[in-house]
């Protein structure tokens, strides 16, 4: 605030600003003669020219009853230091605080944190590893005529499919052979093989037969002349663990195999199974 009738005058930029009335005519205070030749002259302006005007250095000037400015005390720029503590007054209408486009920003992000988060399920999803039972590869054939026994390597398969997008690992596989509900070989094999991501693979497995002792009238059937084929009929339970990321699952498979145990055989014997291929 200024005290009545002094007179300030202000010189920022390029213009001037008078705040006194005799510098700023009005019809009540002034004639139209007097109006004129203030503004006579666009160009000049109490004998300064606008460019010097414009290269004026800030100055404040304080009345009576003014009060110097306490942030920057009068020197018209703030100083470095209190930049960080200095807090701007902002109207409320201002369009900064009225941003642009915000409902489209939002579902914008919410699209794409849901594409995302799709693609991070599509991909890391586990999906259980499918195991087929590949059939008898091969059966080799001993006599032990001394004990009156049968002794057979059998050598099966096992097909693996992958359908994830991360490798899998066959961690055992283990193989129990029941003849007549008697145990008659047993197999098991560990840290078997890795399969890659969404790709086929096949696993050989061999499990020792010893057919003897109670089951000893078996011996006289498969070494009998007159007979051309010897086929029996086995049980085979073979049991699969997998482990992939964070997650393992096991696998059961049963099937019926027809063995000739008269004679050694490399033909490829489908499987035929009971209670479907998994369980």
């Amino acid at each position: 605030g200024q005290a009545e009738g002094e007179c300030i005058c202000w010189l920022m930029g390029g213009h001037l600003s008078r705040s006194c009335r005799e510098l700023l005519p009005n019809p009540r205070y002034g004639s139209t003669t007097e109006n004129d030749q203030l503004v006579h002259d666009d160009d000049s302006l109490g004998g300064l020219d606008r460019q010097d005007i414009a290269e004026f250095p800030y100055v404040e000037f304080t009345g009576r009853d003014s009060i110097t400015c306490p942030t920057c005390q009068g020197s018209g720029r703030i100083p470095s230091g209190q930049v960080n503590e200095l807090v701007a007054l902002i109207p409320y209408s201002d369009q900064r605080l009225q941003p642009q486009r915000t409902k489209l920003y939002v579902v914008l992000s919410v699209i794409v944190c849901l594409l995302v988060s799709s693609l991070v399920a599509f991909f890391l999803f586990p999906r259980p590893v499918l195991v087929e039972d590949g059939g008898i590869r091969s059966v080799v054939v001993l006599f032990d005529h001394e004990k009156s026994r049968v002794l057979m390597n059998m050598t099966s398969s096992l097909n693996f499919r992958n359908a994830n997008f991360f490798t899998v690992l066959v961690d055992s596989v283990n193989c129990q052979v029941l003849y007549m509900k008697t145990v008659i070989g047993t197999g098991q094999l560990d840290n078997v093989i890795t399969i890659q991501p969404l790709s086929q693979r096949q696993m050989n497995f061999t499990v020792s037969v010893e057919i003897s002792g109670s089951l000893s009238y078996v011996y006289a059937f498969c070494t009998m002349a007159s007979i051309k084929v010897h086929n029996i009929v086995v049980f085979m339970q073979t049991s699969v663990k997998t482990s992939y990321m964070v997650r393992s699952a096991q696998y059961t498979l049963e099937a019926y195999r027809y063995i000739d145990c008269g004679a050694n055989s490399t033909l490829h014997h489908p499987p035929s199974t009971i209670n479907g291929l998994l369980r």
